[in-house]
């Protein structure tokens, strides 16, 4: 099951990305549009347009996530930052992950280290794959 919703999150289109919405919350009233001013272009003087405030970043966050701007976010558009990290996986492009595709680290590791190709590691072999010492800092500062 968990392999059929790979597979078809997989398929899903990724949107593009939507401007950010206005800072209305969907609680928000929309503004009357009988009550909006008359444009004259004649000496109007009325009241200083509001000033553009940032959006906080839980909003942000929030607004990174939601796609399409409708103020929730649904299962596709949660799963969807992860597709490309996926496809990066995916190497045959076929929207399944096997095993080796999810290991590929350590399968590229096992392959540079097998000189002889013969899918077996001798202890020749195995100790090109030793972790490189870590840098030793000096104990004090001196």
């Amino acid at each position: 099951m968990a392999i059929g919703m790979f597979w078809y999150q997989g398929r899903a289109e990724v949107e593009t990305a939507a401007p950010p919405p206005s800072l209305l919350t969907a609680e928000d009233e929309k503004p009357d549009p009988n009550n909006l001013p008359i444009v004259d272009a004649q000496d109007m003087v009325g009241p200083a347009p509001p000033e553009a405030s940032e959006l906080t970043k839980e909003q942000q966050r929030f607004f990174r996530y939601d796609r399409d701007r409708d103020w929730r976010i649904t299962r596709t558009e949660m799963l969807a930052t992860r597709s490309s990290a996926f496809r990066k996986l995916d190497k045959d492009g076929n929207n399944l992950l096997t095993f080796e595709e999810w290991a590929v680290a350590t399968v590229d590791k096992f392959e540079g280290a097998d000189a002889n190709s013969d899918n077996e590691l001798t202890p020749r072999e195995f100790l090109t794959t030793q972790p490189k010492p870590a840098k030793r800092k000096p104990s004090c500062a001196c």
